[in-house]
């Protein structure tokens, strides 16, 4: 077993290396313009990849999602009975046969489906940015160890690393995509009912 387990995470890793070095060969035009821009496209692209995927569902949570919606109807049914103790007790009857099953189920899956098409792809990237945009490869790069350098704080000057970018740069998108999401929804004509 300790073989197996050997030789897959060898293949893994075999795995990564391509796609780094495949995405080093993708991004390395941006960086005569700067670091600092092509971890801002890496980070649209990004952005543009985790929006896209989070709008996939499996199929067993749409399932859940309407037995979900079914069981939490039906408890709030119960609860309007006009004996309220009677209505008290449908509303425990229908938790313990069903809806806290299905809560729980439903909320499990969401969580896993976020977690792998939005958050699996952020990390992955900021991994890549943190391995090609360390201190040693921007010495080769751009001669220094940062990509900006702020003020001083106690006489020392603040130095960004590429992972600080990385955040900034998300941070920047995501409040750009709000506001142009806001903005077309306001310059959108009314629909008529």
């Amino acid at each position: 077993m300790d073989e197996f387990l050997d030789y897959l995470w060898i293949k893994i890793l075999m795995i990564i290396k391509y796609i780094t070095a495949f995405l080093d060969a993708l991004f390395s035009p941006l960086n005569a313009v700067g670091p600092g821009f092509a971890i801002f496209v890496i980070v649209c692209i990004t952005f543009a990849m985790a929006r896209f995927f989070s709008r996939y569902k499996t199929k067993r949570l749409i399932r859940l999602e309407k037995e979900f919606i079914h069981w939490y109807n039906l408890r709030q049914e119960a609860m309007k009975c006009e004996d309220y103790e009677k209505g008290k007790l449908l509303a425990k009857n229908v938790d313990q046969a069903k809806l806290n099953r299905v809560y729980y189920d439903y909320f499990f899956e969401r969580f896993m489906v976020t977690l792998l098409t939005k958050y699996l792809p952020i990390f992955s990237m900021l991994a890549y940015v943190n391995e090609a945009y360390k201190p040693d490869n921007l010495l080769k790069m751009i001669g220094k160890t940062y990509i900006y350098k702020f003020g001083k704080y106690h006489g020392k000057p603040i130095e960004a690393g590429a992972v600080f970018v990385f955040f900034v740069a998300y941070l920047i998108v995501s409040s750009g995509w709000f506001v142009l999401k806001f903005i077309y929804s306001r310059l959108r004509p009314a629909k008529a009912a």
